[in-house]
């Protein structure tokens, strides 16, 4: 989960490739939007959702993946909750047209009410929930390049011109309901305790406390940890925010000690990587503002599901929501955890009691080991995934077959299969392992952890 922030240092390095690869994503997008006929693609006004195609699900969420890598202070905390927030956008822009689904108003934390449809009238959801999603990222995105704003534009323009009915009166009143909905949102997410986080994602008022154990600088410099108040946000599940946060082992220098003994592991471990798990530790790392971060990977396999499966939209939008919530909820469950205890990295108590010349092969990242962010985020997305899809979804993991060799550590970036959405969180939580950033123990307590968190969601009352 956890990589180093790069966003500051690549920022700028990255400022001018950041117009074209917007460019040529939205040139993809609108090129996909009239690669069929009209007559054969365009859904009728009027219709339920469950007889819509995924393709404005998957277009906008495909965008906000891209808007996550190159938002300026996306780090993994920032893009899980914006990710959080558009998952119920698209959500409730579409849930009235959902035969079987019902409004999460009332349920989560904070949201007592939103915007209703008109009794009586006929809705497009297809442009409900493309004004709803262009509108939330404008407003979760507002740190965006002028090109990303214009491709969210030009997105929304042309999604528009495709997917309008016959009706001007249902294609405006459709429009306006996504656009409330949004609003609506929006207006309770600066609530939460995290609205424009990307501005303080290392904020200088924090004292970093000193003690036996306790976190300290790795080889990254970064003085001051990431996000150190996120774990005080408000989570959208009632049951997840009364969760109590798991006590680590005891900390212990002694050989004989089962806290020596986890760091130990994974020192003998960083020593002796195959190949395959040089490729498992990379294929995880997500590193921000390279990639779409740890929980755009989950937002990604998502997706992958709503392939693969070739859901509908009613499906699609839920997928979006339940595993948006799951990863948000996951990085604020689990930084309470972390900025709980203040757990040293292996590369801290590695280099001060066994090797002091020790460098994992990746680096540590700038904030506390205990429970592993990768883990628990990952864990709470395959569950809510495993309720929609099932226990036994088999499925290939291509979120990063483009990206180039990574020549420091003589790896490439190869597709990963997965009988089941478990398996790759497993997975997940053992390429930190591999990595030489988590012991077991931030492994297999994040995975608890995040299971807990995905079963609070899929509890939630779903259906009418």
């Amino acid at each position: 989960m956890e990589q180093q922030l790069r966003v500051h240092s690549k920022a700028r390095r990255q400022a001018s490739a950041t117009g074209i690869a917007l460019l040529l994503l939205l040139l993809s997008l609108l090129q996909s939007c009239r690669q069929n006929p009209e007559s054969e693609a365009v859904n009728p006004g009027g219709q339920s959702a469950d007889k819509l195609t995924n393709e404005v699900a998957l277009k906008w969420s495909a965008m906000q993946l891209r808007l996550v890598r190159q938002s300026a202070g996306f780090s993994p905390p920032v893009a899980s909750r914006a990710l959080g927030f558009a998952g119920i956008t698209m959500y409730e822009a579409a849930v009235p047209g959902i035969s079987d689904r019902r409004s999460l108003a009332g349920q989560l934390q904070g949201l007592s009410t939103l915007p209703q449809i008109e009794a009586g009238k006929s809705y497009n959801w297809n442009l409900s929930v493309n004004a709803a999603e262009a509108a939330i990222l404008r407003s979760l995105h507002a740190n965006a390049s002028a090109a990303a704003k214009t491709a969210v534009d030009s997105l929304e323009s042309a999604l528009f011109a495709r997917f309008k009915s016959a009706s001007q009166e249902e294609n405006d009143r459709s429009t306006d309901f996504g656009k409330r909905v949004a609003d609506a949102i929006f207006a309770w997410s600066k609530t939460d305790g995290g609205h424009e986080g990307y501005t303080r994602n290392f904020p200088a008022d924090y004292s970093l406390p000193v003690g036996n154990g306790f976190w300290r600088p790795t080889e990254n410099g970064q003085k001051i940890p990431m996000q150190p108040y996120w774990g005080r946000n408000r989570l959208f599940v009632g049951a997840s925010s009364t969760m109590p946060v798991p006590e680590p082992l005891p900390i212990s220098t002694s050989p004989t000690s089962q806290y020596y003994a986890q760091y130990l592991e994974v020192y003998t471990k960083n020593m002796t990587l195959t190949q395959t798990e040089k490729e498992i530790s990379i294929w995880w790392a997500d590193d921000p503002s390279e990639t779409f971060t740890p929980p755009g990977h989950s937002y990604n396999l998502a997706r992958i599901a709503v392939k693969t499966s070739n859901a509908n939209l009613s499906r699609s939008v839920e997928a979006f929501a339940r595993v948006g919530m799951a990863v948000a909820d996951a990085f604020v469950h689990c930084w309470k955890c972390k900025y709980a205890f203040m757990n040293e990295r292996p590369y801290t108590f590695v280099r001060r009691a066994i090797d002091p010349s020790w460098v994992p092969f990746w680096p540590a990242p700038p904030f506390p080991g205990y429970t592993s962010g990768h883990a628990t985020q990952s864990a709470a997305a395959a569950t809510v995934l495993t309720g929609l899809f099932g226990d036994d979804f088999a499925f290939t993991d291509d979120s990063h077959v483009s990206r180039v060799r990574d020549t420091k550590r003589n790896t490439d970036f190869k597709a990963r299969s997965f009988k089941s959405f478990w398996e790759s969180a497993e997975e997940s939580a053992f390429s930190r392992f591999l990595g030489g950033i988590h012991t077991r123990q931030d492994n297999e307590t994040g995975l608890r952890e995040g299971r807990t968190l995905g079963r609070n969601i899929n509890t939630l009352n779903w259906t009418k």
